[in-house]
């Protein structure tokens, strides 16, 4: 890892470049100020990753470029305060060369430059071992899953807590549209709209895991949840596809076993959202990647099942929903034990229908309502069902 002292600022990244060379591939990354900086790189799959304080992006980075060693590109806000691009490499590489150049006669700013080179894979897991937890970030703070407890019905009078989880978000964009929408940002808008109705009824005390273009890990997401004792958990998401005539919303909820191949392929994509971020996945614990549900955890899967349920009866009258609309697979956001849970597709951004659906503040409302119709009746519905 390399660590490059210079000033402190709040700069913009305006443009990245990739150069190709014989025995190197060359990254250029233009920011309007100078700034600290850190690299290092991550094994399986093999990455490479620069740190920076917090900063804004151009809007012409939305297609990244990519070339040479470097397969692909990401960027955005890993935490408060940090800002994360995360570079996929065509196998292993060394970082040999990392550094700052000042602005130029030419009127280029100021220039972070990376060299990297092709190494074998005995020599990066033998430098990887001998760097250790000396050079990468330390496991964050997020607390371990507690043991399920399934929380006591609220009481008369007080407002029932819903947990909204706009996926994705910061370094992790989500899905891109072939016009250049991120996912990450439809459904920030959707939660903020979801929110809006949901405490207009008075009824609901609502909290989202994000309310700005941050990155969430996978089990935070969780814990945030359960540490506002949230009696629902939504988390809202848009897809992308190959065939780009598939169009439609779709609902999620957690099984061992996926009803179908498409369930189990987006459930494998939506759980490698650490991963995309620049996360250590040799540092993982298995409690959310591994799917493993014990019988606690049956009396919450079978209301996230009727909730489900209620879900697809209401959106179904405003949107058109695929074929087999309630779906389940081993969605590691959901794995929640004493929390009922889904995961809501709003459409997919492959789709140029759904995409301007999407796009428009007047669709997102007539969805937002009609999900806010079908929390407030299962929750009708659980109150009789409570009553002596």
């Amino acid at each position: 890892m390399f660590l490059v002292q210079a000033a402190v600022a709040a700069p913009q990244v305006s443009d990245v470049r990739v150069g190709v060379y014989a025995s190197k591939t060359r990254v250029v990354m233009e920011v309007s100020r100078a700034l600290d900086f850190r690299t290092f790189t991550l094994p399986r799959p093999y990455r490479v990753v620069v740190d920076m304080p917090e900063v804004t992006w151009s809007p012409k980075l939305r297609a990244p470029p990519s070339g040479g060693l470097i397969t692909g590109m990401r960027f955005g806000l890993f935490k408060p305060g940090l800002s994360r691009v995360v570079l996929d490499s065509k196998g292993p590489v060394r970082i040999t060369k990392a550094f700052m150049i000042p602005p130029n006669a030419a009127g280029r700013p100021h220039r972070i430059v990376l060299d990297i080179k092709r190494v074998t894979e005995n020599a990066f897991m033998a430098a990887y071992s001998r760097i250790g937890k000396r050079s990468k970030p330390g496991p964050d703070a997020t607390p371990r899953l507690r043991p399920p407890v399934l929380k006591p019905k609220s009481k008369s009078g007080e407002k029932i807590v819903i947990m909204i989880d706009p996926g994705h978000g910061g370094v992790d964009p989500g899905a891109i549209s072939r016009s250049g929408v991120w996912e990450k940002h439809i459904v920030l808008s959707f939660s903020k709209e979801l929110r809006r109705q949901l405490r207009a009824t008075g009824k609901f005390e609502v909290r989202l895991t994000r309310g700005r273009d941050v990155f969430i890990r996978l089990r935070e997401r969780i814990a945030r949840a359960r540490a506002a004792g949230a009696d629902l958990f939504l988390s809202i998401h848009a897809d992308s596809i190959r065939n780009p005539r598939v169009r439609g919303m779709s609902v999620y909820t957690l099984s061992e076993r996926a009803s179908d191949k498409e369930a189990a392929a987006l459930a494998r994509k939506e759980n490698k959202s650490d991963m995309i971020a620049g996360l250590d996945l040799n540092e993982q614990s298995n409690e959310v990647v591994n799917i493993l549900i014990d019988l606690a955890q049956r009396e919450t899967m079978n209301e996230s099942t009727v909730f489900a349920r209620q879900l697809v009866t209401e959106l179904s009258k405003v949107r058109k929903m695929l074929r087999n609309t309630h779906r389940f697979a081993g969605f590691a956001v959901l794995k929640a034990p004493d929390i009922p849970s889904v995961l809501v597709e709003l459409g997919y951004l492959s789709n140029r229908s759904d995409e301007r659906l999407l796009r428009d503040p007047g669709q997102r409302r007539r969805m937002a309502t009609a999900m806010t119709r079908a929390i407030r009746r299962y929750f009708d519905r659980q109150e009789a069902l409570n009553q002596p």
